[in-house]
């Protein structure tokens, strides 16, 4: 789904981590390569890393601050977030909508809210074409309502050298 790949933390996620309680426990769903784990466990946060594929996570599978968990999000019946509770969300490159009011309901009451994806408009410069993977103009605020309250919001084009349309939400319940 990528064409580029990053080792560092998306400047969204980075911009607005210091939002989440000192201490705090999140959640970062389909977490890839664990670039937002790393950069929220430095932080001194305890991190839930979930993904289908969490073999570039093996260095922190022995971390106190970190439980990884191989989970196929997409897979009927999979409830990786049921009976959990979490003081931020994180999100990034990702959209299975289905998750989505999940994830705002497994958020603690003041916890925070970071979604970061492809909206439409991406299929210009490459992948995700699909519009089942692209945010609808929007759709984070419409998915915030009367749920959070936004802190921050961008629809907008990032440029190269890696050149995508992206919707950000910051909230907080």
């Amino acid at each position: 789904m990528h064409r580029h790949r990053s080792r560092d933390p998306s400047p969204w996620i980075t911009r607005h981590a210091g939002l989440i309680a000192p201490g705090g426990h999140v959640v970062d769903l389909a977490c890839g390569g664990g670039r937002h784990t790393r950069h929220l466990r430095e932080r001194g946060l305890r991190v839930t890393a979930i993904d289908i594929d969490t073999s570039g996570l093996a260095d922190l599978a022995a971390d106190p601050l970190v439980e990884v968990v191989a989970c196929d999000l997409e897979r009927p019946g999979t409830e990786p977030l049921r009976g959990r509770r979490f003081d931020a969300v994180v999100v990034t490159d990702y959209l299975f909508r289905p998750l989505l009011v999940p994830l705002v309901a497994c958020l603690e009451p003041g916890g925070i809210f970071l979604y970061e994806t492809f909206a439409r408009g991406n299929e210009r410069f490459g992948r995700p074409r699909n519009p089942d993977f692209l945010l609808e103009r929007g759709e984070l605020l419409a998915l915030a309502e009367g749920r959070l309250t936004v802190i921050a919001y961008e629809y907008r084009a990032v440029p190269p050298p890696a050149p995508k349309i992206v919707q950000r939400l910051c909230a907080r319940k």
